[in-house]
């Protein structure tokens, strides 16, 4: 068979192993919670870290006539991650592309897809990785919910020629589904995950856990499942729990949680002083599993969920206050907190949403910036699976990492500052960008 057509181009595809590019003069934050490195070497190795020393130090001999990038002081971190991403609800392809390359050229090195149409999603993930178009890497869920769910809009968006639940990407659970073969077939998905997302009590959450693990898959699950509290999912062994204003059913409530379209009401007025007992409680256990949070705690200050009314303005400023003093409260009882947005924005906004919830984290939850980088980077990696690969500059990770004018460990806002991302070891120059938006 070596006849075969070419098939598409790969202009963004990863250098091959062998072509090596040093980075000389860097101002590292490594994100392995070392202080800021002065005076750093990179050796990119194809789309591998070779080599993190010091300026001064002997270059190995593969890299002694390589080609040269003087950062002159400037600051290098890890690739970002953005750990909660819909790219695909409703599927529409030149969006979701606008959305990858802002994302890249902007530092974002990697996103976890929480549940989407997977047929879109899936080939987004291979264009991105092979080299088709610019992207970070997409590492994506199925996703699971009781039957109830599944007359949720959402839901057909994503599955249509198909049935809502009945398929792979997008499956109804009931007390006769065969969770083996149902595992499997989100696995069939090739997804890193299963999103456990509404309508399942605490043994079904266990139980769906049990099985996703036994077969060596990831579960990410909302805060509250409903009827399942908090404190069942936690119980049941997930890996990550989202939104961090579910976490306020945690702990007596006015109402039963019944469902996902009946939650009682939010007594905002308990979780203002961030030492609410019942979640100092529900942390100790997560830090204990080292269950990770992925709070998406600016989403109530986005443009769609203020809304267009005095009253919702009004609710999202609520839930925002929420979102503050429960992350911060996550924060300071040692809970990995990991950054994810759930939404983006305008696209003519020359940065990702992304920006905003790191800087959300410092300004209103009072996480410290050398902390939100850390969130954003090693511990978003290590939420969406990926650990070993990405996460922090290290030797032997994919070479992802971007470069900055100024030192975001003073204002977290000197992420704009960005002049270059590299992924895989393919350099994405700002300028690019920039040209390409002014035209």
């Amino acid at each position: 068979m070596t006849d075969l057509p070419p098939g598409a181009p790969t202009p963004w595809a990863a250098p091959p192993a062998g072509t090596v590019t040093v980075y000389r003069g860097a101002t590292l934050f490594d994100g392995t919670g070392r202080p800021l490195r002065p005076n750093t070497t990179i050796v990119t190795d194809g789309a591998r870290l070779h080599t993190v020393t010091g300026d001064g130090d002997p270059l190995p001999p593969h890299a002694a006539g390589a080609p040269r990038v003087d950062l002159d002081g400037r600051f290098v971190v890890p690739g970002l991650v953005d750990t909660h991403q819909h790219l695909a609800t409703p599927p529409d392809r030149p969006a979701a592309e606008a959305v990858l390359r802002r994302l890249v050229y902007g530092g974002v090195t990697a996103v976890r897809d929480m549940a989407d149409d997977l047929r879109h999603v899936g080939d987004l993930a291979r264009a991105t990785l092979v080299g088709e178009i610019p992207g970070p890497e997409i590492r994506y869920a199925a996703l699971m919910a009781g039957p109830s769910f599944f007359d949720d809009p959402r839901t057909h968006e994503v599955s249509r020629g198909a049935v809502p639940g009945a398929v792979p990407w997008m499956q109804a659970v009931t007390p006769d589904t065969d969770l083996p073969i149902a595992v499997a077939l989100a696995r069939g998905t090739h997804a890193a995950a299963i999103k456990v997302y509404a309508d399942l009590d605490a043994a079904t959450v266990a139980a769906v856990t049990a099985e996703a693990h036994r077969q060596g898959i990831a579960v990410w699950a909302h805060a509250t499942v409903f009827p399942a509290a908090p404190g069942e999912v936690v119980a049941a062994g997930v890996d990550s729990v989202s939104h961090v204003t579910l976490l306020a059913f945690e702990g007596p409530t006015t109402e039963p949680l019944t469902g996902y379209k009946t939650k009682p009401p939010v007594d905002h007025a308990r979780f203002a002083a961030g030492d609410d007992p019942h979640l100092a409680a529900l942390f100790a256990e997560m830090r204990r599993r080292g269950t990770v949070l992925d709070a998406t705690a600016s989403m109530w200050t986005s443009d769609e969920l203020r809304g267009d009314s005095a009253e919702s303005a009004e609710r999202a400023a609520r839930n925002a206050e929420l979102a503050a003093a429960v992350t911060g409260q996550a924060y300071r009882a040692g809970v990995d907190v990991c950054t994810g947005t759930d939404h983006e924005t305008d696209p003519g906004d020359p940065f990702p949403a992304l920006y905003g919830e790191l800087a959300f984290l410092v300004d209103r939850c009072g996480v410290p910036a050398a902390d939100v980088l850390r969130s954003a980077t090693l511990v978003g990696a290590r939420a969406a699976g990926a650990e070993a690969d990405m996460g922090s500059v290290e030797a032997g990770k994919l070479a992802d990492f971007a470069v900055l004018d100024e030192n975001p460990l003073q204002d977290i806002g000197n992420l704009r500052s960005v002049t270059l991302t590299v992924r895989r070891g393919r350099p994405y120059d700002r300028a690019e960008f920039d040209e390409d938006a002014r035209r």
